[in-house]
C-alpha cells in the first residue's frame, strides 16, 4: 500500500501531499494520523519555515470517504463521535500549528476537504479550482469547522445558501468571496503556493507563532480582549533576537536574517 501522505522539502519549506489519488483524495484515519504527525514533527524542526499542504492526481481532497460514512450507521453514537473527532483533531492540528501552512488546492474540495483547506492559515486555488460544501447532497451536515470558517468571511445568507445547495462554486468565486490569497491558472496553484510559502519562510518564527494567534482570535475576541493579547505579543517580542535582528537590519539598511535564530521547541 502506497504512503497515504507524501513529503518533500523545497529550501525551508515542507510540502505535504495527500496521496489517495484513486479515491481523489478521500480522508482517512490513516490520513489524520499522518498529517497530524508531519505537522508536530515540522514544528520541531528548526529548518522548516513554513508548510505547503496540496494533494495529487489533480485534486486537493474529495472529502470523507463515504464508504466509510455508510458502514457508521451500524456504530454506536459514541463511537461514531469518536472517529468524527479524528477529522476534527486534525483540523485544530493545522490551525493550531506554530508554522505557516499554505494550502495549494488544484481540482476539488469538497466536504471536509473544503474544511481542510479553509483551515490553513492561506490558500492558493486554480481559477478553475472546484470548491463545495456538499454535505446537504448526501443526506448529511458540515463538519471539519466548515460553517466556522466559512462564516469568517460571508454572510449569513451566502453560508446557508451554499451548505443547502452544496452548490459547486469556482476557484474564482472564492477568490471573489474572500479567503483566496493567490488565483493561479490551472495547474500553477503548488507552483505559486510555493513561491508564497518561500517569502513567509524567510520571517521571524516566533513572532510569526504569535502573529497566526492573533489572526485566529481576532474574529471571536472583543476590542478589548484583542487589544490584551497583542500588548502581551509585543511586549514578549521586544526581548526577543528576533526583534533585535529585525530592528538592527532596519536601521543598518539590510535585509534581515532570521534563520540562525530559529530554535526547536523547549
Amino acid at each position: 500500500m502506497s504512503e497515504v501522505l507524501l513529503t518533500r522539502r523545497e529550501g525551508a519549506v515542507l510540502v505535504l501531499s495527500n496521496n489517495n489519488p484513486a479515491a481523489r483524495n478521500a480522508l482517512s484515519p490513516e490520513f489524520y494520523a499522518a498529517l497530524t504527525q508531519a505537522l508536530a514533527q515540522a514544528e520541531a524542526d528548526p529548518s522548516v519555515g513554513a508548510i505547503v499542504l496540496t494533494g495529487e492526481g489533480g485534486h486537493f481532497c474529495s472529502g470523507g470517504d463515504l464508504r466509510q460514512l455508510a458502514r457508521r450507521r451500524e456504530l454506536p453514537v459514541e463511537e461514531r463521535r469518536a472517529k468524527l473527532e479524528g477529522l476534527h483533531d486534525l483540523i485544530r492540528a493545522v490551525r493550531d500549528c506554530r508554522k505557516p501552512v499554505i494550502a495549494a488546492v488544484e481540482g476539488a474540495a469538497a466536504g471536509a476537504g473544503l474544511s481542510l483547506a479553509l483551515a490553513c492559515d492561506m490558500l492558493v486555488a486554480a481559477k478553475n479550482a472546484v470548491f463545495s460544501v456538499a454535505y446537504v447532497k448526501v443526506g448529511l451536515t458540515p463538519d471539519g469547522g466548515a460553517t466556522a470558517f466559512l462564516a469568517e468571511f460571508v454572510s449569513r445568507q451566502v453560508l446557508t445558501e451554499l451548505c443547502l445547495t452544496g452548490e459547486r462554486i469556482s476557484g474564482e468565486r472564492l477568490h471573489a468571496l474572500g479567503p483566496v490569497n493567490r488565483l493561479a491558472e490551472p495547474g500553477d496553484a503548488l507552483a505559486q503556493a510555493l513561491a508564497l510559502a518561500t517569502q513567509v519562510a524567510a520571517g521571524p518564527e516566533l513572532a510569526m507563532a504569535r502573529i497566526k494567534t492573533l489572526c485566529r482570535n481576532a474574529y471571536a475576541n472583543t476590542l478589548q480582549e484583542q487589544l490584551e493579547q497583542e500588548a502581551q505579543c509585543m511586549v514578549q517580542s521586544q526581548e526577543t533576537e528576533e526583534s533585535r535582528e529585525g530592528i538592527g537590519a532596519f536601521l543598518e539598511k539590510r535585509l534581515p536574517d532570521f534563520a540562525p535564530l530559529r530554535q526547536p521547541p523547549a
